[in-house]
């Protein structure tokens, strides 16, 4: 079970989804304790993790780029995997939007993705020129050499048998990559969403639009992208103004 903790710790799940599969895992074990069909419960001594608000870490444009400099364009999937880097830091999409991403949602006439997010909600998300020309580069040039299997025609990114990525096939990806370009931070497709808005809030954005964007229900949701903003300010007068540093 501690392996299993650890597991949906490193592809990336919050603590807020980590605390809710272990309340069901709890419960799970302790109705069989119940019903006398184990001696031992397992999960009784787990804690979830806590869910105090951290800010969550963030990307520089420096380091998406560097990133994306890294990549070997020569090797299979790369520019597939460039398309992925684009569409989640230009879109700000949760990973699970982005794997279940399907051609026939894609309005780039219209500048916009149809995407569905949580709870099967539908929401259209404005795509920038550099994320459109990353994904039909990889689905006029690579994609168009995958045979796709039955009922995965319609997905967007696929990997080599022909069936659309996971988020734990999008998470090492991205943990490569950033190996690759030697980046320290802990990242997960998830940093490339926090990414997005807290470089919107930062270039002035209206926060109601950011909220839009990214399909949060309620703007204190977004509003911790404004409380980085701070931190960034802060760091930047530390690191720019003559008596910023001590």
């Amino acid at each position: 079970l501690q392996g299993f903790l650890q597991w949906i710790y490193e592809i990336g799940l919050g603590p807020t989804s980590q605390a809710r599969i272990l309340s069901g895992i709890k419960a799970y074990f302790k109705y069989l304790k119940i019903e006398q069909l184990i001696d031992h419960d397992p999960a009784y001594l787990l804690e979830a993790p806590r869910t105090t608000r951290k800010l969550p870490v963030v990307l520089s444009l420096e380091e998406i780029d560097e990133m994306l400099a890294t990549l070997d364009m020569s090797l299979p999937q790369s520019q597939r995997n460039k398309a992925i880097i684009e569409t989640l830091y230009g879109c700000g999409l949760r990973v699970s939007e982005l794997t279940e991403l399907k051609l026939s949602n894609l309005h780039f006439s219209e500048g916009f993705i149809r995407v569905i997010g949580k709870g099967n909600a539908e929401r259209l998300v404005p795509i920038g020129n550099t994320a459109m020309d990353e994904i039909n580069t990889y689905v006029k040039l690579e994609r168009v050499h995958t045979m796709p299997k039955k009922g995965e025609e319609d997905y967007v990114f696929l990997n080599r048998r022909g069936k659309h990525l996971t988020r734990v096939m999008i998470f090492t990806i991205i943990k490569n990559m950033a190996a690759t370009a030697g980046i320290k931070k802990t990242i997960s497709p998830h940093t490339f969403r926090h990414s997005f808005a807290t470089h919107m809030v930062e270039n002035g954005a209206d926060l109601r639009v950011v909220q839009e964007m990214l399909g949060h229900k309620s703007i204190l949701t977004t509003e911790i992208y404004t409380h980085i903003d701070r931190q960034y300010l802060k760091e930047t007068l530390v690191e720019f103004h003559p008596h910023g540093r001590k």
